[in-house]
This record gives C-alpha cells, structure tokens and sequence, in this order.
C-alpha cells in the first residue's frame, strides 16, 4: 500500500475512534474513490502516491462545485457540509500556490513561449505546455488557463 493511501486508511481509523463523522465520511468516500480508480481497467493496480493524490484533488474538486452548487441552490446547509469535506481533503494536498506566485510563474513561461517564437492568444498551447509540470498538483487547470489568458491578452 502506498504511504499517502495508509495515511488515508490510518487517518479513517483514528476519525472513526474519535467519532468524528465529518472526517470518517470524507475519508471513506475518498478511499472508495481510490480503490474504484484501482479496479478500473483489465487487471487491479496498486495506485503510486502520485495516482492517489490526483484522486484526492479530483474528490476535493467536486467537493467545491458541489458547494458551489448547493449554495446557488440556496441549500446553505448542504454547501456548507460541501466545503468542510473538501477543507479534510485539503489537508491531503500540497498547498496551493497564491495568485502572486502563479503570475509570476505563468509570466516567465510566457516570456519562453515568446522567445520560441509563439505570439499573442495562439501561444495559449505552448504556454501551457511550459506552465503545467511546473504547477503540477498546486494550482487547478482553470486557475492557470485564466492566468495565461490574461498575460496573453495584456
């Protein structure tokens, strides 16, 4: 078992003595999500730290739309729920970058794309490909579209 999933296993069973339903509920659905992720394919597969952590952001994500959802919905109670179990999720995850730093990042790929020889809002792609295994894990997809959008627009 991979370190980041035994935490997960360890950190049910300790939530589950201390009765702390919020986290016991996250954590299982999180590690149902991860064993589903296992099974899926031809043959069952260990999932690397790597593969499990991409689970847990997409378990955080949808954790956020659902709040986002439920809130829009005037369900208040059930956005707030939302939002406890992804800030538990969050805690699994490498901490996200600020805007500041993101900027900064999207800009000097920027400044290599430009150098390479692409230009204005059809760099988008290039850029991307200099941003993404830079930010890897610490910032969401759309955060970093939006930035290099707007670098590119300026």
């Amino acid at each position: 078992m991979t370190t980041l999933k035994s935490k997960l296993q360890d950190d049910l069973n300790a939530a589950i003595k201390e009765r702390d339903e919020l986290r016991s509920s996250t954590l299982r659905l999180t590690l149902a999500a991860i064993t589903k992720e296992e099974v899926a394919g031809k043959e069952k597969r260990e999932l690397s730290d790597d593969e499990v952590q991409k689970v847990i952001t997409r378990e955080a994500k949808k954790r956020r739309e659902a709040a986002e959802a439920f809130a829009q919905g005037g369900r208040a109670e059930s956005a707030e729920r939302e939002k406890a179990e992804g800030e538990v999720l969050a805690t699994y995850l490498p901490k996200q970058l600020s805007d500041d730093e993101l900027n900064a990042i999207v800009a000097q790929a920027v400044e290599e794309a430009k150098a390479a020889g692409a230009e204005g809002p059809r760099a988008m792609g290039a850029v991307m490909k200099i941003v993404n295994p830079k930010v890897a894990g610490q910032a969401e997809g759309g955060r970093v579209a939006a930035a290099v959008k707007k670098l590119l627009a300026g």
